[in-house]
């Protein structure tokens, strides 16, 4: 049974924290009592940041990446190679390949990996998309950038077959990345250095 506060504004603000991933009840509270003790302007500012990054930020019609605009600032740079695209988990994976300077190409986010357990099929993830940029030609090679899990190389090998057919050049991060690993976890030297030294994916 959930604690409940005397103020049933401070319960409601507990309760919206405590959903955020790694916040528990107790965090939510202590967070809550911090905005309480801030200048009212504060947690104004916050609120109106909150507010705005959600109604301003989109996902990127091209690679699926977050963007202010309808294509994303990488996707629509001339001085991008767009003979080569990085397919990565998430949006944080982007952030931490583009803090490495070593990749000057495009990327595709799938949104996840394949994870039967969790119920994530690639019906779920942009793939379809991806196979679909491949087909529309430009394209000369596929990084698949994806951690070193049993459910990253799952979704390397699914992704692998489904452009089989296209002619594509499809390349891995070298195993600078440790097995197990997602590239979360991986400093930016070794990453970059996977990245500069991938290899041929091999089934």
């Amino acid at each position: 049974m959930e604690e409940e506060f005397q103020s049933q504004l401070l319960n409601s603000a507990v309760t919206e924290l405590s959903r955020l991933p790694g916040i528990g009840r107790k965090t939510a509270l202590r967070l809550a009592l911090h905005l309480l003790r801030q200048d009212v302007e504060a947690s104004d500012a916050l609120a109106r940041a909150l507010t705005e990054m959600r109604h301003g930020i989109r996902y990127c019609s091209v690679c699926h990446n977050i963007s202010q605009e309808p294509v994303c600032p990488i996707c629509s740079s001339a001085m991008r190679d767009r003979s080569v695209v990085c397919v990565v988990e998430n949006v944080k994976d982007v952030m931490l390949l583009e803090n490495t300077g070593i990749f000057n190409g495009l990327y595709h986010v799938l949104g996840g990996v394949i994870s039967p357990i969790d119920g994530i099929g690639p019906d779920r993830l942009e793939i379809d998309s991806l196979v679909e940029r491949v087909r529309a030609g430009g394209i000369d090679e596929v990084i698949l950038a994806l951690g070193a899990t049993m459910e990253g190389e799952t979704t390397n090998y699914y992704i692998f077959r489904r452009l089989a057919d296209t002619g594509v050049k499809v390349t891995q991060l070298a195993r600078g990345v440790a097995v197990g690993n997602d590239i979360e976890y991986t400093d930016e030297i070794t990453l970059g250095r996977s990245l500069r030294d991938r290899t041929p994916f091999s089934a």
